[in-house]
């Protein structure tokens, strides 16, 4: 068994030296490993593996720490891709748990924010969209809420996305005409808006409606979201009825509307759920080496989307572990629901119900239903998951021809893994920004992009040459500086420039002053009249190549090129708009929101603060004789 560990070990060694990396020590990493046991306590906890920098190689818990570490010093037991993870192993950090279930908690969170490269991974790490009631407001507005829920109201959620949301919303709006305004444009209305004339809005910020009806309109709405559209509609039905009575014709047939609406809603959101209230259904899919796994989200009986999801690092590990663990970490940001439905029973199911009932203060059952809507709803969810597999593997295959032929074009030694695509962005030299957009053969990495706030003095407004100088200077410096071995994979096989021969020629110059000589650089610009489709592709040494107008490989880069684009716009939309809202008092030491709107309210304009005297800034509420000595001082240094 040793020699077979060996040879294994010594294959591993070889694949180092092809990549022109050094090889791993088994026996340090083993070493490291034993000097930590020997303080190992046997009781619940989370160990993290940490190689000679210090980075996170794996997350673990376990119930007896001591038993499970121990575990990783007989290599000969461990799979090929624990042993490689034990060879990069130069140190440890432990962390004790009261229970088991609080450990399972901890190791998904530890996950979640350290990524190492040896767990399974969620890949996806867009957070997931929330309905808010908010509770704050005597008219309670409905929006999309992401991130930490501090706000005070009602969340319903998670939706599979913002498009989910906004078709809630816009129900929402049509049923119980609902404000959907920010609170500073509600304050300052005078008259209705135009929500308010095509039945969107019962338009509270003119009294149009009382604050107990607006309160009842905002229970039928928590209702309905709740899952209890059939009390509303019966509540609706008799309201139309009473008007219709009463001869209020006009009242009778918006209740009408809003019953017809509420009916199609029913129907386009039911999923044929019978008995399920609030629930989350997954299924996993393995084909030729990926996993795919789909996520219906069902509350009070109605379809709130599904996702699917394509987890990392997945070789070597079985079926039942990988949906385990894409599970614990989906809910470390997610309220986990009362019901959990899976394709398969989960290794320790029962510790993962406890620790998630844990999280959610409330009970959380894991059931594998075997017959009845239960069934058929997994079923569902299950062929969802296949599909989502087959269309990732046939867009994969494309993507990697394409890369292919991406190579092959640019003289590369092999298809990129990633490419960097850089643009700048700014109007006569204004609120400068440069833009970094990543892809790969999984398509864009959304989480690696990155905006450089142009903030050199040197940097001229306007020279897009020196822009791009400091972008680059400023990438590749942190690169070589955080990881100068090139084993994270954050550096680039190619980089495509948005620019000419001109672009081309001072990005090279910059890289090889920087010492980066072996980082391909592409320029494409627009071809005559700038005509989309007729781009020159620009290499160093000055030569240029065109690509036939139906290329696939075109439209390809064109994508790139797009995309980095729209990012670099975007990123300076937002400058500019910061900029607008920006005031000179932001700059004083000490000034802070409510000083500063106190400033504004007794001067009028920041312009009067700037040049007031100082007595007339002492006289300022809430201003004392030191701040108004500080305030004087920053606009009149020489004074």
């Amino acid at each position: 068994m040793v020699s077979d560990t060996t040879d294994r070990f010594n294959e591993e060694k070889a694949t180092y030296a092809v990549k022109g990396e050094g090889a791993p020590d088994i026996d340090a990493g083993i070493a490291a490993i034993r000097n930590v046991l020997k303080t190992l306590p046997v009781r619940p906890g989370v160990y993290r593996m940490l190689d000679a920098r210090g980075d996170v190689l794996y997350v673990g818990k376990a119930r007896a720490l001591k038993n499970r570490v121990s575990n990783y010093t007989q290599v000969s037991r461990l799979p090929k891709r624990l042993t490689r993870m034990v060879a990069q192993t130069r140190g440890m950090t432990i962390v004790t748990t009261n229970t088991e279930a609080e450990a399972l908690l901890l190791e998904a969170q530890l996950i979640k924010r350290f990524r190492p490269p040896y767990n399974v991974l969620l890949r996806d790490d867009k957070s997931f969209p929330f309905i808010l009631l908010r509770e704050d407001h005597k008219f309670p507005r409905a929006q999309l809420h992401r991130g930490a829920r501090r706000a005070k109201g009602q969340y319903f959620g998670p939706f599979a996305g913002a498009g989910a949301v906004r078709k809630t919303l816009t129900s929402l709006q049509k049923l119980f005409l609902l404000r959907s305004c920010t609170d500073s444009f509600f304050s300052n209305r005078t008259r209705p808006c135009l929500l308010y004339q095509i039945k969107r809005c019962s338009a509270p910020c003119v009294d149009r409606i009382s604050v107990e009806d607006y309160a009842e309109l905002v229970d039928d709405a928590t209702a309905f979201l709740s899952g209890k559209s059939t009390q509303v509609q019966k509540r609706l039905s008799g309201q139309m009825a009473a008007a219709a009575e009463a001869m209020d014709f006009e009242q009778a047939a918006m209740l009408r509307d809003r019953l017809k609406a509420l009916t199609f809603i029913q129907g386009t959101q039911a999923i044929n759920a019978e008995g399920v209230d609030d629930a989350d259904v997954f299924a996993l899919a393995c084909k030729s080496g990926q996993m795919g796994i789909q996520a219906f989200f069902i509350r009070g009986g109605q379809n709130w989307g599904h996702r699917a999801f394509f987890p990392t690092h997945t070789a070597e590990v079985p079926e039942d572990d990988v949906l385990a663990s894409i599970i614990m970490q989906f809910y470390e940001e997610v309220p986990p629901p009362r019901l959990i439905l899976t394709d398969r029973v989960l290794p320790e199911a029962e510790l993962i119900a406890e620790a998630l009932a844990e999280k959610a203060e409330r009970k959380v059952v894991l059931k594998v239903p075997q017959r009845g809507e239960q069934r058929r709803l997994l079923a569902q969810a299950t062929r969802n998951a296949e599909e989502a597999l087959d269309r990732r593997l046939a867009e994969g295959a494309t993507q990697t021809k394409l890369l292919r032929e991406v190579g092959e074009l640019f003289e590369l030694e092999g298809p990129p893994n990633r490419i960097e695509i850089y643009d700048n962005s700014h109007i006569m030299g204004t609120n400068m920004v440069g833009a970094m957009v990543v892809a790969g053969p999984e398509g864009f990495r959304n989480g690696q992009y990155r905006k450089f706030n142009i903030k050199r003095p040197e940097t001229a407004p306007g020279d897009d040459f020196a822009m791009m100088r400091e972008v680059l200077e400023r990438r590749f410096a942190r690169l070589e500086r955080e990881d100068p071995d090139r084993k994270s994979g954050e550096w680039p096989d190619l980089l495509l420039i948005d620019g000419g021969k001109g672009q081309v020629s001072a990005v090279f110059k910059t890289m090889e002053e920087m010492g980066v000589h072996d980082v391909p650089v592409v320029g494409i610009s627009k071809g005559p009249d700038r005509n989309a489709g007729r781009e020159h592709f620009h290499l160093p040494d000055g030569r240029e190549s065109m690509l036939p107008m139906n290329s696939p490989v075109l439209f390809y880069l064109q994508r790139l090129r797009d995309e980095a684009h729209r990012f670099a716009i975007g990123a300076h939309r937002t400058k500019r708009a910061a900029a607008f809202t920006s005031s000179p008092l932001d700059d004083v030491p000490g000034i802070g929101p409510a000083r500063k709107k106190a400033l504004l309210m007794h001067f009028g304009t920041a312009k009067a603060v700037k040049g007031a005297g100082l007595e007339d800034l002492q006289r300022a509420p809430g201003v004392s004789a030191t701040m108004a000595r500080a305030i004087y001082d920053h606009f009149h240094p020489s004074g």
